[in-house]
């Protein structure tokens, strides 16, 4: 992606502001919460940082995506989930406050688990021979750029809930219109191949959309959780933040690629639809009278 005072400047300054908008959402007790889910939050955690890397991967290598598609693809699997998240359980009846508490702690671990995998990626896909954008001066970057808001917006938060709710809104939407920019940009850039990219990783897109939230969702049934808790956990590693795995992807701050936010925009299109009709097709059936819950 070409310099320009957008994906210098406001793009980093956009995810900033997405993450001091997650900080104004959380408190200290969205992750003392841990300690009342100690099972689903190992199994979502479990799911969202071995599983699906490992699936993302797989479905790269069997869709044989060319190297920077592939790397976008496996950057959304390092992504966390998000309100969007959060928004999807609430309409499933699933366990928000799971949602929040899942939400809560990837953000955090993906600060060390991120550059690790996109890493992985690009020597994978990419090859030895090619730079690593995201090493330890990245690192430092991306503490930067999001533990620091949201450690911020916690503490606003924390300080005045009337603050904080009044700059929600605001905030989201100052960070949507920078983004939608980029991704005008991008598109822009990149409009003589957007339908190869769609016939490119379009079906691998979907194909990781719907194998992460089934794993989600019949991976805590398996060990016995509740419904309720299983529907947050396929919703919250299926509805992946896509808008920071875009952000991560086009920032030159970071990746300066603006094929790699391709799999990150085709998904977020894709999750849409697909995070309904998950919603729809777990609901058919009632939850049984009497669940277990963790204690």
């Amino acid at each position: 992606m070409e310099q320009s005072v957008i994906t210098v400047v406001l793009l980093p300054a956009a995810l900033a502001i997405i993450m001091l908008g997650l900080g104004l959402t959380l408190t200290l007790a969205d992750f003392k919460r841990v300690v009342a889910y100690p099972k689903a939050v190992a199994v979502g955690l479990v799911c969202q940082m071995l599983l699906l890397p490992v699936v993302c991967f797989g479905i790269a290598k069997l869709f044989a995506l060319p190297p920077e598609l592939a790397v976008g693809l496996m950057l959304l699997s390092a992504s966390p989930g998000g309100a969007t998240a959060n928004l999807f359980s609430h309409l499933a009846n699933g366990d928000v406050a799971l949602n929040i508490t899942l939400t809560a702690v990837n953000s955090l671990l993906t600060l060390l688990t991120l550059p690790f995998i996109v890493n992985f990626a690009l020597l994978q896909f990419i090859g030895e021979g090619k730079v690593i954008p995201l090493q330890f001066d990245k690192v430092l970057q991306v503490f930067a750029i999001v533990l620091i808001p949201v450690a911020i917006g916690m503490t606003i938060r924390n300080r005045s809930l009337a603050t904080a709710q009044k700059l929600e809104k605001p905030l989201r939407a100052i960070s949507a219109v920078v983004l939608l920019l980029v991704v005008i940009g991008a598109v822009v850039k990149e409009r003589a191949r957007i339908l190869d990219y769609l016939q490119l990783v379009g079906g691998a897109a979907f194909a990781f959309n719907v194998i992460s939230m089934a794993i989600g969702y019949y991976v805590p049934l398996l060990f016995k959780l509740p419904r309720k808790q299983a529907i947050a956990i396929g919703m919250e590693i299926g509805v992946h933040n896509g808008t920071l795995a875009i952000a991560i992807a086009s920032s030159p701050l970071l990746l300066n690629n603006s094929q790699m936010a391709v799999p990150p925009a085709i998904y977020s299109l894709i999750m849409f639809f697909t995070a309904a009709a998950f919603g729809f097709l777990v609901n058919r059936r009632k939850e049984p009278a009497v669940a277990v819950a963790e204690t």
